[in-house]
């Protein structure tokens, strides 16, 4: 049976994309491997690969469209001793299309076979399984809405029914009465409504792209869904400019410059070992605890940001974590990141001190428990601990904590720890 190829989901905020460019031909014949496509997503432009082998037998999205649906069939692909004639019924027009046939075109034309329903579980989703492992499960009798894919996107392959036989296969759950109500949406004015509160004033009409389009719905429902609460220090610099400076003059000869924002990250990798607890993130209806410290931090590119993610950041040097953060962040303003380089982690770092802004509040990135926003140091007047008047280099940093993952006390603790590391960093090397 013809096989739809499906726009793939290649990240988890992923909900539609640009098919940008075809790298095959009708016709010509695939491997699993073979790169078929190029896709972009909100984040980047990644390859796609193919799950099955066989023949392209139809191209049913031109490259160059923006706006395919995840799980849209994108293309069809013949198995050995197939034909185009196999294929069944034309193809939906693209999504852009508009049906055009008059109401006696539309009668007057002949019906089309319909082509074989795909299996699909009780709620009516579909089930991704290979061809092989559909003629494997028929054979056997066994209901797939019931077998667990290993393949990609959870696909499920010969290796999940091959063993099975129809008393062993789970039982599919049944599909729930009725679908839970959503919540409405919040109602905003339409962007007509808009244009004419605007009528008469010139102005540029700006068309979203993915990526706008994809914070914008994230960070909103972060507002509405996330309990934040925020928690404030002033943090003195000086020793930890004066270290900065000695060790810099020290790695000079190995090309490396230690920044400021290194130390912050390091310092909160740290803090995240020192307070265990807050190394967790929601998962909707339970929290992870993390083991490693995964930073992410925010970096500003055209038209969005990404937040790459240091891995095990605790356990690296201070000159490791600045070169490999310098690699992220040119990356990512080239959007060469791959998925799992800006996916996970339980903790984030804006740093918008080099703006000289003095402080702000950030809007955690679910899931993680909590994001640090960073100010500018400057020069202030303190009172010392002998109680005497002087000037120092203080930053203002505020935690945004999501409360159903870390309470009051232990995000004050964790502030602290990442006071207590910047404050005495040559603590960070013991």
């Amino acid at each position: 049976m013809p096989i739809e190829i499906l726009m793939p989901a290649l990240s988890p905020t992923m909900e539609e994309g640009t098919l940008a460019k075809w790298l095959v031909k009708e016709g010509d014949t695939v491997s699993s491997g073979d790169v078929m496509c190029e896709i972009e997503t909100d984040k980047a432009t990644m390859e796609f690969e193919a799950v099955d082998e066989g023949t392209i037998g139809k191209i049913l999205i031109a490259e160059g469209t923006e706006g395919v649906k995840v799980n849209a069939a994108i293309a069809v692909l013949l198995e050995d001793g197939e034909s185009a004639d196999d294929i069944g019924a034309a193809p939906a027009a693209k999504p852009e299309a508009k049906a055009e046939a008059s109401v006696e075109e539309k009668a007057e034309a002949p019906k089309a076979a319909p082509a074989p329903a795909a299996p699909s579980k009780p709620d009516g989703s579909r089930i991704f399984a290979s061809p092989l492992a559909r003629r494997i499960a028929a054979d056997k009798g066994i209901d797939l809405a019931g077998v667990k894919g290993s393949g990609p996107h959870g696909r499920i392959v010969k290796a999940d029914v091959e063993g099975l036989s129809k008393s062993d296969a789970p039982k599919a759950a049944a599909a729930p009465a009725s679908a839970a109500p959503t919540a409405a949406a919040a109602s905003s004015p339409s962007g007509d409504a808009i244009a004419k509160m605007y009528e008469g004033r010139e102005y540029e009409e700006i068309a979203l792209n993915g990526m706008r389009k994809t914070i914008a719905a994230r960070l909103t429902e972060a507002k509405q869904t996330v309990p934040h609460f925020y928690l404030r220090r002033d943090i003195q610099l000086d020793a930890l400019m004066a270290f900065r400076a000695q060790l810099n003059k020290q790695l000079e000869p190995r090309g490396v410059k230690l920044s400021v924002n290194d130390f912050i990250i390091k310092a909160c990798a740290l803090a995240l070992q020192q307070v265990p607890d807050a190394n967790a993130v929601w998962a909707g209806d339970k929290v992870f605890k993390l083991k490693p410290s995964d930073v992410a931090v925010a970096v500003a590119i055209e038209g969005g940001l990404f937040t790459p993610v240091l891995q095990d950041a605790e356990m690296k040097s201070l000159s490791a974590l600045s070169a490999e953060m310098k690699d992220l962040a040119a990356r990512a303003r080239e959007r060469k990141l791959a998925p799992h380089e800006y996916q996970g982690g339980s903790f984030a770092i804006s740093n918008l001190g080099m703006f000289g802004i003095d402080n702000f509040d950030a809007v955690i990135n679910p899931p993680h428990g909590a994001i640090l926003a960073v100010g500018a140091g400057s020069k202030k007047p303190v009172v010392g601990a002998d109680g005497e008047l002087a000037i120092a280099t203080v930053m203002s940093v505020t935690l945004s904590v999501d409360h159903r993952v870390i309470d009051g006390a232990m995000g004050a603790e964790l502030l602290n720890a990442i006071k207590d590391n910047l404050e005495a960093p040559m603590t960070m090397l013991a």
